[in-house]
């Protein structure tokens, strides 16, 4: 059977489409649920083996990016989400998704309290939003299952607010020493992690671009992996075709396709 993943819709999240079409192509089974609905019956959530969360704008991000989605999950779902990750299911933010993840603290999730907040993603240093594309650099030593054999990446960026941040240099320290930070943003001539705009569009402390939690299972990103299912979207795509590189599929499947793997041998 295909794995199902539950994404989570509604409220200003809108890239369902995209990341449902990334889920399916990947083998599994999406189930779009407005977050209304799972908040009333938690049963899509019991069923789901994997959990996303897209980006958009969640309430407008009046109160700060994902806060109030955030607000709104840990006061209803936070039972029904403890038991989900019990069970060893998985857990995909992405941009608006990995701000909800870090304000209800399933990011870092450090030794696994995934209930209080240690790291928050704040306005970009530039102080304005920002769209385009950036090159990761990815950590073979992480223990996230989603980021494996992935070596270096092209993605779309578009966020205001995706500066990693912690007010607590022993926070910063774990998280480096427990390598759970599966992706950093790197300089395209060198692969080196940087600080440096644009490589670094947000200013996001140690570069990070991306975190998991221990067990490897919840991670977030800024960049937009169900973005680039397809090699057309990539800004380069023709100088890649006229040099023989063209992949069948955009870089960004191989997000999906490793959380399925993992599920299907698991």
């Amino acid at each position: 059977m295909k794995p199902p993943i539950l994404i989570l819709t509604g409220y200003g999240l809108n890239c369902e489409a995209e990341s449902a079409h990334a889920w399916r192509l990947a083998g599994a089974e999406p189930r779009l649920v407005h977050l209304n609905d799972v908040l009333e019956d938690p049963a899509p959530l019991r069923e789901a083996a994997g959990l996303m969360v897209i980006g958009g704008f969640s309430f407008g991000d009046h109160l700060g990016s994902g806060l109030v989605f955030a607000n709104r999950v840990r006061t209803q779902l936070r039972d029904e989400l403890q038991a989900f990750l019990d069970r060893g299911r998985i857990v995909l933010g992405v941009c608006n998704g990995f701000q909800i993840l870090t304000k209800l603290g399933l990011l870092p999730g450090l030794g696994g309290d995934y209930f209080t907040p240690t790291v928050s993603l704040q306005q970009n240093d530039c102080g304005h939003f920002q769209n385009f594309w950036v090159r990761l650099r990815f950590e073979a030593d992480s223990p996230c299952i989603f980021t494996r054999g992935l070596t270096q990446m092209d993605l779309p960026i578009r966020h205001g607010e995706g500066r990693v941040f912690t007010a607590s240099r022993a926070v910063l320290n774990k998280l480096t020493r427990k390598k759970l930070v599966p992706c950093r943003y790197a300089d395209p001539a060198t692969g080196a992690a940087t600080q440096k705009f644009p490589h670094n569009p947000n200013g996001s402390q140690k570069a990070i671009a991306g975190l998991c939690d221990e067990t490897g299972r919840v991670f977030g990103l800024m960049p937009h992996p169900e973005a680039y299912l397809f090699p057309e979207n990539h800004p380069r795509w023709d100088f890649q075709k006229v040099r023989g590189e063209l992949p069948e599929h955009g870089a960004g499947l191989a997000f999906f396709t490793n959380a399925v793997d993992y599920l299907n041998n698991a």
